[in-house]
């Protein structure tokens, strides 16, 4: 049988902080090169990751340690690429949470220890840096003629690795309009945004500007700052209205819905075709005494069945899909089928809704 899940249009209200977004409040990526030690002799080999040992020859000598001209090959260090997210209002000595990739050829990150690691935002300006111990999943086990891979052990993480050493300037208090902008753009959902922000300041402080946009008048909700006005806001409840969609995702033959999927009045009449080919060669032998050899000769029967299948089916204006997989269901009607009368019944325009193949 065929999976599927049917989502229910009259859900409960949700706050508006899991609709939209604060135009402002965001996060801004960092990224870092730097170098992962401690490994055991799970790391990059040096002739084929020279980048490797340019930095770690630069460590070093800003370490006091004369490299120069010397021939090294250690097998615990790693070039990773160090990654993170400063969030909004990230303030100077907090900490942050990083992630570390390999870049060259080692095995595995385990028991690897990261190296002062600076981490540049996009105007190039160092916001925070990266130490400490890495957490790495994944595991290798390798033998003279074998080798088994678990997971990814070329990535990790560090928890609380980085430290915030520079703040993103941003005056929220110096905001006299803060746009609302929607995850997911709908006028009908940004009407109703409006409409419960009005109603919960009794006065006209919202409006919609466009489907994805509801801008908010600071001066008017007679709050004492911003961060007052913002903090009631995320928490007034909505309904969203949602887009009547079909997702079916073909690798595991699931098919996700809402109640609110409709199908115009459709005949539908689905059946197959079985190719059977079947090899029986035979054997010819010479007659007694006359002079050959054994010879093998093909013989192929080739058939073609047609597969009847459950006639002409007729839909009714107006009934919900949900209700036609679960009628294809009861006969049987295999997962690749029923995605194929899907996908006819869209191409017919029968079906109004929005159709997602994963």
């Amino acid at each position: 049988m065929i999976g599927f899940c049917v989502s229910s249009v009259s859900a409960s209200p949700i706050r508006l902080k899991d609709l939209v977004e604060f135009d402002g409040v965001r996060g801004n990526d960092l990224v870092g090169y730097g170098l992962v030690v401690g490994l055991n002799g799970s790391g990059d080999g040096l002739r084929n990751s020279p980048f490797t040992e340019e930095i770690l020859s630069s460590i070093l000598e800003r370490l006091g340690v004369n490299v120069a001209g010397e021939q090294f090959r250690p097998k615990n260090v790693a070039a990773v690429l160090v990654t993170a997210t400063l969030p909004p209002f990230a303030r100077a000595g907090g900490t942050i949470d990083v992630t570390v990739s390999a870049i060259g050829d080692a095995k595995s990150l385990r028991g690897g220890t990261l190296v002062m690691t600076p981490l540049n935002a996009a105007d190039g300006e160092i916001y925070a840096v990266a130490q400490g111990p890495m957490i790495a999943g994944g595991a290798v086990v390798e033998g003279e003629a074998a080798r088994v891979t678990q997971g990814v052990p070329t990535a990790g993480v560090i928890p609380s690795g980085a430290r915030v050493e520079r703040e993103i300037l941003f005056e929220l208090d110096e905001l006299e309009i803060v746009r609302l902008a929607l995850r997911t753009p709908d006028f009908t959902t940004a009407g109703r945004i409006e409409t419960a922000i009005n109603q919960s300041f009794g006065r006209s402080v919202a409006q919609m500007t466009d489907s994805g946009t509801v801008e908010l008048n600071i001066a008017s909700t007679r709050m004492r700052s911003t961060a007052h006005a913002l903090s009631r806001v995320e928490n007034i409840l909505v309904e969203p209205e949602r887009r009547a969609r079909v997702v079916i995702d073909q690798r595991s033959g699931t098919i996700v819905l809402g109640d609110d999927v409709r199908i115009s009045s459709v005949a539908v009449s689905q059946g197959g075709l079985t190719l059977r080919v079947q090899e029986l060669p035979q054997a010819v032998q010479p007659n007694p005494f006359a002079p050959g050899e054994t010879v093998v000769v093909p013989k192929t029967n080739v058939a073609i069945e047609e597969n009847q299948g459950a006639g002409l089916a007729q839909v009714n204006e107006g009934t919900s899909l949900s209700e036609v997989i679960q009628g294809l269901n009861a006969l049987g009607v295999a997962p690749n089928d029923m995605i194929d009368i899907l996908k006819s019944i869209k191409s017919a325009g029968a079906l109004h809704a929005e159709f997602i193949v994963q």
